[in-house]
């Protein structure tokens, strides 16, 4: 099953997600638009655009590391974020707003070769297993008072790796212009959602401690 086919699937039934929780919690009423009135979007962010592309690429990285045991070259990494980032750029049938960054749709492709570049050229991989790619998981979520409710907790877990002791390690892959500071990572709510579906679907203990990791790919000149 891939993200778009587990994306569907979570629409089915009553969910509650982190884009979720993360648009509730910076602005309600936006949550209501969105969420709630379902309504469509007037404009849609280059970022958003962006970011799905760069998945798509590092996605196949992943996958061919994992099935073939080979790693594809760069060439057809880039060439995996082009296809994807012209496809979703040409069904959006609003307006694409830019960044300063990344002002025209050429300048935002030759960033997205650049990161793609740097993570082929850093990411290592020694000392470590592949045991999922996209991973979809749901859990349902419970009272204080350990009472079920309806809403099923749903997330898709970019890369859950296992290290050499045999500790798991859930990835999500994270383009920014900004580098991450450790207590904005600490607070973050995704990696704490990320714990409780991998908890509940058994991967591990409920009480064991979870090792997450954010690979963040920063938007600078160079």
């Amino acid at each position: 099953m891939n993200r778009k086919q587990a994306l569907a699937q979570f629409q089915a039934e009553l969910h509650l997600s982190y884009s979720q929780i993360f648009t509730y919690s910076n602005c309600s009423l936006k949550f209501k638009f969105q969420y709630v009135e379902n309504r469509p979007a007037e404009r849609v962010s280059i970022a958003l655009v962006f970011g799905s592309a760069i998945h798509s690429a590092i996605e196949r990285y992943y996958y061919s590391l994992k099935n073939k045991g080979v790693v594809e070259p760069l060439e057809a990494i880039y060439e995996v974020f082009e296809e994807s980032f012209e496809a979703d750029f040409e069904k959006r049938e609003v307006p694409i707003i830019y960044k300063k960054e990344t002002p025209n749709q050429k300048s935002a492709i030759e960033t997205g070769k650049g990161l793609l570049r740097a993570f082929y050229e850093n990411i290592d991989m020694t000392g470590f297993e592949i045991v999922a790619i996209e991973l979809p998981l749901t859990a349902r979520l419970y009272t204080d008072e350990k009472q079920p409710t309806e809403l099923i907790l749903t997330g898709i877990i970019d890369l859950l790796l296992k290290d050499i002791k045999g500790n798991l390690i859930a990835v999500d892959h994270k383009t920014a212009k900004q580098s991450y500071a450790q207590e904005t990572v600490d607070e973050d709510l995704q990696m704490t959602s990320y714990a409780y579906l991998l908890a509940s679907n058994k991967y591990v203990f409920p009480t064991a401690d979870v090792h997450c990791r954010f690979d963040v790919m920063r938007k600078l000149k160079t």
